[in-house]
């Protein structure tokens, strides 16, 4: 796979300093039953690394510590860690909410039985990925078969309450672009998904998110290989929108891999790139004062700042 890092420095991408911490996003492992071209973790059925008990207890102390009031799971599929439930449900228990990245299909695995009705039962926010309403462009992007899969695991989550008006169950659905272009307005495009899946299928949901694709890991490797990666990064730069500066997600959530150490992004966490401007790597157990700490950036950061803006809650603006 080809290293996209080199191409991301030096940045001339504007400082920005944190603001009060607010939600921890924690990534699972790697290990994940699908393998996407989108992908930014290069994630896929034969990644090993997983989080031990022990640094997912290091993770609820430091919930404790923090006061935080959202856990968000990711990774590859974060279900597929042992320990999933054992956390979800301890957050849980503390009151706090918790959101669980979900591709969809890990719901039909086999030895997955159940979880549908485990993440209801906890309560837990679903976001789940479904890169386009229409089954040729999902399963060019995450394998054949996959629209349909995901479709399945769409219904039996509607069945369970979840995008049902009232049941406090939120499903939400992520959109990414196939390629070197930016997501079209979140809005209008959440509005396409809504009439195609119910009349098609019956199914509903909350909010559509579009993010961008960063040019990191297997996507970024992607780019290169095609000879598009400098177009691409020139279309997020000739893109940027300084109003969506304030908002983007590295302001208030802190990102934590397998092993406990933490970085400002998930993206970050990717490249290796340490927590601040120091140039250390940080465990989860020797986290310093964040507030107003200046947040480490690269090129790939135009991602998040492009058009109407990137984060794990979709649309920065508009």
């Amino acid at each position: 796979m080809l290293d996209s890092l080199p191409f991301l420095q030096p940045s001339d991408f504007p400082a920005i300093t944190r603001k009060p911490l607010e939600i921890l996003q924690a990534n699972l492992g790697y290990l994940c039953n699908l393998s996407c071209t989108h992908c930014h973790v290069n994630a896929g059925p034969k990644r090993t690394e997983l989080m031990d008990k022990a640094t997912i207890d290091q993770v609820l102390a430091f919930l404790d510590q923090q006061q935080l009031h959202t856990l968000d799971l990711t990774g590859g599929a974060p279900e597929m860690n042992p320990y999933f439930r054992y956390l979800v449900a301890a957050a849980r228990d503390r009151g706090i909410t918790v959101i669980d990245r979900c591709n969809l299909v890990v719901l039909l695995e086999a030895g997955f039985e159940g979880l549908g009705q485990f993440l209801a039962d906890k309560q837990v926010e679903i976001v789940a990925s479904l890169p386009c309403y229409l089954e040729d462009n999902v399963d060019k992007q995450r394998g054949k078969g996959t629209f349909n899969a995901s479709i399945t695991a769409l219904q039996q989550l509607n069945a369970l309450g979840y995008g049902q008006a009232g049941s406090g169950l939120q499903l939400n659905l992520v959109y990414n672009p196939q390629g070197a272009n930016l997501p079209p307005g979140q809005h209008a495009l959440e509005q396409a998904y809504k009439q195609y899946l119910f009349v098609q299928y019956g199914i509903v949901f909350n909010r559509l998110y579009a993010l961008a694709n960063l040019p990191i890991q297997r996507f970024g490797s992607v780019l290169l290989s095609k000879g598009q990666f400098e177009g691409y990064m020139a279309l997020l730069k000739n893109s940027f929108n300084a109003t969506t500066l304030e908002q983007v997600m590295c302001k208030n959530t802190l990102s934590v891999d397998w092993q406990g150490f933490v970085y400002d992004c998930d993206f970050n966490q990717m490249l290796k790139l340490p927590l601040g401007a120091e140039g250390r790597h940080t465990h989860i157990t020797e986290v310093p004062a964040l507030l107003n700490q200046r947040i480490n950036t690269l090129q790939h950061c135009y991602g998040c700042t492009a058009g109407q803006g990137s984060s794990c809650g979709g649309a920065i603006i508009g």
